[in-house]
């Protein structure tokens, strides 16, 4: 009955795949190929000598440490966001929700911007900060703030919808049956969604070291210390040094790539995994 339902006509249904395969093709294949094109089209050679300019390694260990700090945070506020908004029922749960949605509606350079009123040198907690010696603005912990405010809804919002949809009946089993409240999340509610929560995490991971506008702000852009590699493909473009630039461009494409094949082999596993009734 579905299949009827949905069936349309063989040329209709070419002309949509024809028009979804030609928008990727233009906006997304073309200029990935382009990006490694330019990166190749004077040879190996000074691809690698870019992969070994001290600015560069110092900009792909920063995105590497930021995004090794960043995801950690937002993995465990997204289960205990995710956790409080589905399992339980309590004041300000709609106005949470929206917060969670907020870097979404956001520019991430208003999202820089904030964190430069607040921990700036004429910021909030300036010269708090300044007495004691610690500095956030133009620094890593500035950086990994404002990555973790852009990335901070992703991981949530994967796990929200399915454990709204999975309800509390197992959890209260569990409980009823004695199992503590740690045990009952790491043996009864992380099982059951772990495939969401690792593609929450990939999807993290991705935004964290390709974000561009909120480090921008709060980076300084000091070279060897707070360029990301986003920010070291902007230094090396303005300096016309275009080899550079798309070489580590290619890089963060490469690493992009190689979240989508993990994200695909999640998502494989995943159907893998479910009754041939549910898949269908």
């Amino acid at each position: 009955m579905r299949e009827t339902a949905l069936s349309e006509s063989r040329p209709l249904q070419w002309l949509l795949i024809a028009v979804a395969v030609a928008f990727l093709a233009l906006f997304l294949v073309l200029p990935l190929a382009a990006v490694f094109v330019e990166a190749l089209h004077r040879g190996v050679g000074p691809l690698l000598a870019t992969y070994t300019d001290a600015d560069t390694l110092s900009a792909i260990w920063l995105t590497l440490i930021v995004a090794a700090i960043t995801v950690p945070l937002n993995l465990v506020f997204g289960i205990a966001a995710a956790w409080a908004i589905a399992k339980f029922e309590f004041r300000g749960k709609s106005l949470l929700i929206s917060l969670i949605d907020l870097p979404f509606s956001v520019s991430p350079v208003v999202s820089g911007l904030t964190f430069v009123l607040l921990f700036g040198a004429k910021g909030v907690f300036g010269p708090l900060l300044d007495d004691w010696d610690i500095k956030i603005i133009f620094a890593v912990p500035g950086i990994v703030l404002a990555t973790v405010f852009v990335t901070f809804p992703f991981i949530a919002r994967e796990l929200i919808p399915l454990m709204q949809e999975q309800g509390t009946a197992e959890e209260e089993a569990a409980l009823t049956l004695g199992a503590s409240g740690l045990r009952t999340f790491m043996t009864v509610t992380l099982p059951n969604v772990r495939w969401a929560l690792l593609y929450g995490v990939l999807l993290c991971n991705a935004r964290a070291m390709g974000e561009f506008g909120a480090v921008s702000v709060v980076s300084g852009h000091i070279r060897g210390l707070t360029n990301t590699m986003p920010l070291q493909v902007e230094i090396l473009y303005n300096e016309y040094n275009f080899v550079g630039a798309f070489a580590v461009s290619a890089l963060l494409a490469g690493l992009a790539l190689v979240t989508l094949a993990a994200k695909s082999l999640l998502e494989w596993r995943h159907a893998e995994g479910l009754p041939t009734a549910r898949r269908h």
